[in-house]
């Protein structure tokens, strides 16, 4: 096992995890007037307790997901207030979500800049 194995630590995965969430609130923003559109999200709690837990990593494409991991780790949100064409999009709430996990996407990948720049200190030898 070589030191730079897990040199990211939990930060890699986040910032994966992050992106993807982006990715959902952006569709379900999008999707705001599509009748019957369901809005999705993540459990990003749970998918990073998963990752942790989880002594065994897939190497390659071909292996086998462990039985402890998820599918695909989709939610789908509830609203207070459904719509009559049955979208259960809310934009106001959408939108905050998307600007409050922006922040949080921003914030991990500082955590990896900071730690890219400490082993690059290293490796010069400051």
């Amino acid at each position: 096992m070589s030191m730079l194995d897990n040199i990211f630590g939990v930060h890699e995965n986040a910032v994966q995890l992050r992106q993807r969430r982006i990715g959902l609130l952006g569709e379900n923003i999008a999707n705001a007037d599509t009748p019957n559109y369901k809005a999705k999200d993540l459990d990003f709690k749970a998918l990073m307790n998963n990752e942790r837990s989880m002594s065994t990593r897939r190497t390659h494409d071909m292996h086998i997901e462990h039985a402890g991991g998820s599918k695909n780790g989709l939610i789908y949100r509830v609203p207070n207030n459904p719509a009559a064409d049955g979208n259960t999009v809310e934009l106001n709430f959408q939108q905050a979500e998307f600007g409050k996990e922006s922040a949080r996407y921003t914030a991990t990948l500082q955590f990896l800049e900071n730690r890219i720049g400490g082993v690059r200190r290293a490796l010069r030898g400051e």
